[in-house]
Parts: structure tokens; C-alpha cells; sequence
């Protein structure tokens, strides 16, 4: 978060301009309470017997490997925020080669499996559905309209 905010800063220096902030608000509530959630369902509900729990270790260390790629291609671009810089050319290397959102798939990784490393299946299969739908439906559709803009 401290990156994102100084990249976010340092974009605003140059005239970049934010996109979607209505929405922003409740992707920080959605993480926020799926942390209580996964937190409230180790600590008061019977969990899943998971004698598979480290094949979601794996995809969660995966998921990172992948966040680690995303955040080094995009460099000073990336933001939590949806921030597009006039004159910019889009990123086009690393995993943007192939996937256009691939820090949302991180992030949907990241859901489904740190829950499930503990047994949470409640919480996984809620903020799974959560996120899909704020992703598929708000900030997705956001932040290709922004991009649309930005090289029309």
C-alpha cells in the first residue's frame, strides 16, 4: 500500500488522471472484511478437514511469484487506484503480454486459496463470488474504459 500511494502521488505530479474512485471504496471494504471473515471463521467455526492444505499454500505462493511480475512490469504504474497518465503508452511486457488484468487473477488466487490453507471454506467460497462479481461487473469494465480513453 505504501508503493501504491507513492506511485499514486508521483503519477498525480504528472497529470494523471483517476477513473472509478466510486467504486474503490468497496473493494477496500470487500478486502478489509474478508480478512474478518477468515479470521472469525478459524477462530469460531469447525473448518474443513484439509489434508490437501498445501496445494493451496502452492497457489498462494504462486499467486505471489505471479503479483511480484505484475507489480515489477508495470513499475511506477502500479496503483491500487485506477490512474491513467496521458501520453503513457500501456504496459505490454511481462505477464501483460498474455493476460490484460493479471494482478486481479492474483488477487482472485489469493482469495480462494489463503482460506482454504486453513480450512475456511465459508470465507473462500463468499469473497470468492464477492470479488468475481466486483471485478466482472465494476472494475474491470472501469478500467478498460479508462485505457479505451487513454489511447483514444
Amino acid at each position: 500500500m505504501i508503493y501504491a500511494k507513492s506511485n499514486e502521488k508521483q503519477m498525480k505530479k504528472e497529470g494523471a488522471i483517476e477513473s472509478g474512485a466510486a467504486h474503490y471504496k468497496w473493494i477496500v471494504l470487500l478486502h478489509l472484511f474478508f480478512f474478518i471473515a477468515l479470521l472469525t471463521e478459524v477462530l469460531y467455526f469447525d473448518l474443513l478437514d484439509n489434508r490437501f492444505w498445501w496445494v493451496f499454500l502452492i497457489v498462494f505462493v504462486v499467486a505471489q511469484i505471479l503479483r511480484v511480475w505484475a507489480l515489477a512490469s508495470l513499475g511506477r504504474f502500479w496503483n491500487t487506484k485506477i490512474l491513467v497518465l496521458p501520453g503513457a503508452e500501456k504496459v505490454k511486457k511481462g505477464p501483460y503480454r498474455w493476460l490484460p488484468h493479471p494482478n486481479y487473477i492474483v488477487v482472485a488466487l489469493e482469495i480462494a486459496s489463503l482460506p482454504m490453507i486453513f480450512g475456511a471454506w465459508r470465507t473462500a467460497l463468499v469473497f470468492s463470488a464477492a470479488n468475481a462479481l466486483l471485478l466482472l461487473l465494476v472494475r474491470i469494465p472501469a478500467e478498460e474504459k479508462a485505457l479505451r480513453e487513454m489511447e483514444g
